[in-house]
Parts: structure tokens; sequence; C-alpha cells
């Protein structure tokens, strides 16, 4: 077996990179007021086209590396209770999803994205992989949660209001779900209205390719189906990052938002920023951070400085 990778997330301060950064004049573009009367957006539907495209384009999957490092950011996806369910928010070709169920052998995941390529992709990824029990453990399914929300078979109506009530016998009836293969979409009959909620929410560098305008409706969608007292895992990209500075001027479709020449788009978050998402919608902050890694590009040999967000929510008792 070879030697685990070490991982570092504070090779650097922050504070001194924004301070290098906004003393730049060539970057001073990035910081200023964005013109709002600037040319119409696609609309959500060609969204979800241009990364339907991207994932064809890669449809390799060399592009995505599997993330490793998750379940040292995120622990808690190790020490849960057995059949505990992960809500994967954008889980393109299951890079996010394929590292909990190596680590976790009765761990559930439902894994959605707005790309039906990526959505083959992962099936395809997590099926060639050795994981036990993978069929009954790995459920992908097509949905857009910022435009159309959740499905109700996730937390019905009903459900997402009575969720402190419900929440005893889903803790006790936690052994039987093995056995009554609650977690397969088609044995939710008649006497199933939905899987109750979920345990973990995961959003891994899937929030910052919704348009702004619509992050608060798809954050309150995550905290709707999420179980009392269940937590939410959050990755993207930071302020500062090297992929921000290097988008061109016209590249700008927002304030930090950019849109790349294929028609995805990405938005660099600042701590701030995502705390007033999160807590805005009900969430409790346990840890936010920037993670500041620096690593040395093969080619030319030149530094790069890589800025993430970190954070875990957990929706209140």
């Amino acid at each position: 077996m070879g030697k685990e990778a070490e991982y570092f997330s504070k090779d650097f301060e922050w504070e001194k990179l924004k301070e290098e950064v906004e003393s730049n004049p060539s970057l001073s573009y990035h910081f200023q007021t964005f013109d709002s009367n600037s040319p119409s957006l696609p609309s959500p539907s060609q969204d979800s086209q241009a990364w339907n495209q991207f994932h064809i384009r890669h449809s390799t999957g060399r592009f995505f590396k599997e993330r490793r490092y998750l379940l040292k950011e995120f622990p808690e996806l190790l020490s849960c209770d057995e059949y505990s369910i992960v809500l994967e928010v954008g889980c393109g070709n299951g890079s996010t999803a394929l590292p909990i169920l190596r680590g976790r052998d009765n761990i559930i995941i439902y894994a959605c994205d707005c790309s039906n390529e990526a959505l083959e992709r992962a099936n395809e990824m997590i099926h060639a992989s050795n994981v036990g029990s993978v069929t009954d453990r790995f459920h992908p399914f097509r949905c857009d949660f910022s435009i159309n929300g959740f499905p109700k078979w996730l937390a019905c109506d009903s459900c997402q209001g009575n969720f402190l009530q419900k929440q005893h016998d889903q803790i006790s009836d936690v052994k039987e779900k093995k056995e009554t293969n609650l977690n397969d979409l088609s044995s939710l009959g008649e006497s199933k209205c939905c899987i109750g909620g979920v345990d973990f929410v995961t959003l891994i560098f899937t929030l910052s390719a919704v348009p702004l305008h619509r992050m608060p409706t798809a954050i309150r969608e995550c905290f709707s189906v999420l179980k009392p007292g269940g937590l939410l895992l959050f990755r993207d990209y930071g302020l500062y990052d090297m992929t921000m500075l290097r988008f061109e001027p016209e590249k700008r479709v927002g304030f930090r938002e950019y849109m790349r020449s294929d028609g995805t788009r990405s938005y660099f978050f600042c701590m701030d920023t995502v705390r007033d998402l999160f807590t805005g919608s009900g969430f409790t902050e346990l840890e936010l951070e920037y993670c500041c890694v620096k690593s040395t590009n093969r080619r030319n040999g030149k530094s790069m400085h890589r800025v993430w967000v970190h954070g875990k929510f957990r929706k209140p008792f």
C-alpha cells in the first residue's frame, strides 16, 4: 500500500496575499464596481447545458481527481452513525462521493447534478471501483437545486414540518433501513412518503457555479432537507485564488463572479459572504476558514497560490 499523501492548508497567510493582490495595479479591475447594465446572462437551461458540454469534453474523468483529502477535512463522515444518509449536491463525476463510500462501508449517498452527462460519468466511476455494496449505497439523480429545489422524496412537506417529532423514530429505526431497503427509491411505496431527510449535505465546489442571486434559495433548499442536527459540509473557491486572478476583465459577469469561455461560471467567496449566506438561511456556524495552499507548476516552475473556503454548518435541533 502506497504512502498516504500529506495535506497542507496553511502554507501562507490570506491577509498577506490580499495585501499583495490589492496593491497590484494590473489586478485592480477585479475590485471595481460591476456595471449592472451589462448584457443579459445565460438562462438557467443554458447554464445546465454549459456544464453538460463541459462533462462531455472531460468524459475520461482525468480532469477530476478523487478528493482523497475530504475525510481529513470532514472526519464526521467517518464517525457518523450506521446507514447515515449523505446528499452530495453537484456530484460531477463522483470524485467526492467515491472517497466517502470507500471510507465508510455502510454510508448511503444520494448524488445530484444538473448535468446528465456528469451523472452518467459518476455512475460509471463508482461502479467501476472496488467499493462494496455500491448498488445499494449510491443513488444518482438529476436536479438543479437552485432552480427547482430538491424532489419531495428526499423530505416531503409533512416531514419537513415535523422533523423534531420524527427524530426519535429515525434514530431507533436506523438498523432497519438496510433490511427495508429504505435507501432504494423504488421502495418508497404508499407507506413511505419520503426517505425522511438526510444527515449530511456536501457542497464541494458547487455553490460557486450558482449565480449569486440564486445562492440564498439554493442554501435554503439544503437546509430544508437536512434533519435537525444535520451537518452541511462546504468547500469552494476563495477570494484571491489564483484562478480568479487569471480571469480577464471581459469575463466578469458580476462582483467576484466570472464566466469562462465555455459558458460555465465561477464565484469567489470571502468568509463574510459565506457566513452571511448560511447563517441567514438558519444554519449555525461550526467552522469557517480559508485554506491557503502553495504549489509549484511543474512545467514552468512558477508558484501558485490557491485559496479555498472551508466551512461546517449545523441545522439547529
